[in-house]
């Protein structure tokens, strides 16, 4: 078994214990592999896994890993902040956009999908940490967002996604993420069309288990799989 399995096993076990915890099914929460500086081989080998799921960070790394991946059918999720600039590249090599947070953004990808006669799966970011550094709309600014970007038929409202306080204080963390599940149940409660809640993105290697036992139906995992990332 090579390291890449091990890790992987060893954060489905993980996963499963959270959602033993959380009285939850272990299949409510997805595994998306945080592909940030990781090479295209390192990731087949994780597919060969089984797991299908990755994230990217940066427009131009999806695009360059885009040709040795394709060869296996997957999904790729765009999880960084995204400039209005890249839309054009985006759209070509992602299935969904998770960092939708300001509706200048969502307006520029929506006429350009309907200029390509495309749709695409979207997450509402929020910012729950109130952390100036971080990307995402403000919590209380959440609801109106999706309600105007619920306009844009091009755009499928999957959900919402958050980035979790940095912080060893456990109980801190867990306020951020309970934040990102009652604006998911408020939001249930208007009934929009065009938007579906059914995906709570939110936890990373270091505190996922709080995040799965706050609701998280997906959780981005990177140095946990792949080892630290190496900067050049």
């Amino acid at each position: 078994m090579n390291v890449i399995q091990q890790n992987i096993e060893e954060v489905k076990r993980r996963i499963a214990e959270a959602c033993a915890r959380a009285g939850r099914d272990p299949s409510e929460v997805k595994l998306l592999m945080a592909t940030k500086t990781i090479a295209p081989d390192w990731i087949l080998q994780a597919f060969e896994c089984g797991e299908l799921l990755i994230g990217e960070n940066k427009v131009q790394e999806l695009a360059e890993k885009y040709e040795a991946l394709s060869a296996v059918p997957h999904r790729a999720h765009f999880i960084g902040h995204l400039q209005t600039n890249k839309i054009k590249d985006v759209i070509q090599y992602a299935d969904c956009i998770e960092s939708v947070d300001r509706f200048d953004l969502a307006e520029k990808l929506a006429r350009r999908l309907r200029f390509e006669d495309k749709t695409i799966d979207v997450l509402i970011q929020v910012n729950t940490s109130a952390e100036e550094t971080k990307s995402g709309c403000a919590p209380e600014e959440a609801l109106s967002l999706i309600k105007q970007v619920s306009a844009f038929p091009d755009l499928r409202i999957k959900g919402l996604m958050t980035i979790g306080l940095f912080s060893s204080d456990t109980e801190k963390v867990r306020a951020c993420y309970r934040l990102l599940k009652n604006i998911q149940e408020d939001c249930i409660k208007l009934a929009l069309p065009n938007v579906e809640m059914a995906v709570l993105s939110m936890g990373m290697s270091g505190d996922f288990e709080i995040a799965i036992e706050e609701g998280s139906t997906e959780v981005r995992v990177g140095t946990s799989i792949f080892g630290e990332r190496v900067y050049h």
